[in-house]
C-alpha cells in the first residue's frame, strides 16, 4: 500500500497516514484468504453450517460482490476460492490442474450457494468445503476506507494505491486532479493510453502483466473465469474508473473474464463507471472503450 497526502504539517501527515495504514491492516485481518485466522477464513471453515454473524466490513464486501455476481451472470464470484487455489498451486508447481480436480472445485463454487441476511447481518455457505476469495474486490474497499480514515483526520487531498487499485480524494493544491497513468500491454502495436486526471474517484486495472505462468507455450493468467474454472489465456488489460474503489476493483475483475462487448454493456449500464479494454487477438491488438471513457 502507498499513501500520498497533502497536510498542514508533517506531524499531521504522519498521524493521519499511520491511522490509514492501520485501517488497511485491520481489513487485511478480516478479508484475507491467506491468513488462516482472518474472519473470511473462519467463515469459510463454517461452510455447510448455519448462518454466521459477520462484521459490517465483511458484510459490505460480500453484499457488493453478490450484487455484481447477479449483474455479471457469475463472471464475478467470490465463492470461486476452490478453483483459485488450484490455479495458485499450478503457478507454483508449473503444472496445469487436472480436469477432474477442476470439476470437483467447480462443484463447490457458485454465488447462489452464498446467502446473506441484511437484517441479521449474517452469511451462510450452503455447501461444506466452500472457500471465499475476495481478492477481486477487497483492495478497492481498503483504499476507500483508508481515504475515509484520512478524511476523519482532516486530510482531504490524498491518494491511496494498493497494487492495481487507486482511490483519490480532492485534487492536489492548484491542480484539477491527480494524474494517473495506465500501463500498456507492453506488446508491439499496443496503444499507450493517455493519463487520467481524477478527483474523488477510483481506478483499477486488472490483467496478467505480473501474475501468470507459461505452460506448453500458453500464457495462463492468475485471473480465473469462475463459470468455467479455467484461467484466462493470452494478453489483456481492463481499466475501470468508478466513484469508489470497491466498484472499480470488482468491475475490472468481472469485465476481464467477460466478452468485451458484454463487459462494456455492463459498464455502460452502471452510473458513474467507465472502462477501457485492451486485448491481444489473433488479428492484433484490439481496444474497446465504454461510452463515458472520454469523460
Amino acid at each position: 500500500a502507498r499513501i500520498v497526502v497533502y497536510a498542514p504539517s508533517s506531524e499531521a501527515a504522519a498521524a493521519a497516514t499511520r491511522s490509514a495504514f492501520e485501517r488497511i491492516r485491520e481489513l487485511d485481518s478480516i478479508l484475507s484468504d491467506y491468513q488462516p485466522e482472518s474472519e473470511l477464513s473462519c467463515l469459510s471453515r463454517q461452510s455447510g453450517g448455519s448462518q454466521v454473524k459477520i462484521s459490517s466490513d465483511l458484510f459490505r464486501v460480500l453484499s457488493v460482490a453478490q450484487n455484481l455476481a447477479v449483474r455479471s451472470h457469475g463472471a464475478f464470484d467470490v465463492t470461486a476460492g476452490p478453483v483459485i487455489r488450484l490455479w495458485r498451486r499450478a503457478r507454483r508447481q508449473r503444472a496445469l490442474p487436472e480436469a477432474d480436480r477442476i470439476a470437483a472445485a467447480l462443484d463447490l463454487t457458485g454465488f447462489r450457494w452464498l446467502t446473506l441476511d441484511a437484517k441479521q447481518q449474517t452469511a451462510q455457505l450452503a455447501k461444506a468445503g466452500m472457500l471465499l476469495d475476495v481478492g477481486g474486490i477487497a483492495k478497492g474497499y481498503a483504499a476507500d476506507e483508508a481515504l475515509k480514515t484520512l478524511k476523519r483526520a482532516g486530510i482531504e487531498q490524498a491518494l491511496v494505491a494498493l497494487g492495481g487499485d487507486i482511490a483519490v480524494s480532492n485534487p492536489p493544491p492548484g491542480r484539477k486532479g491527480w494524474t494517473v497513468e495506465i500501463a500498456s500491454l507492453n506488446l508491439p502495436g499496443a496503444p499507450k493510453p493517455r493519463p487520467l486526471l481524477l478527483h474523488n474517484a477510483a481506478v483499477s486495472t486488472s490483467g496478467d502483466a505480473e501474475q501468470f505462468v507459461e505452460l506448453g507455450g500458453i500464457r495462463y493468467s492468475h485471473i480465473i473465469d469462475p463459470r468455467t474454472g479455467k484461467a484466462l489465456t493470452g494478453r489483456r488489460s481492463v481499466t475501470v474508473v468508478a466513484a469508489n474503489g470497491i466498484d472499480s476493483d470488482a468491475f475490472a475483475t468481472a469485465v476481464s473474464v467477460m466478452d468485451p462487448q458484454k463487459g462494456l454493456k455492463l459498464i455502460d449500464a452502471t452510473r458513474g463507471t467507465t472502462a477501457l479494454i485492451v486485448v491481444q487477438t489473433n488479428s492484433g491488438i484490439q481496444t474497446w472503450k465504454s461510452k463515458r471513457w472520454r469523460e
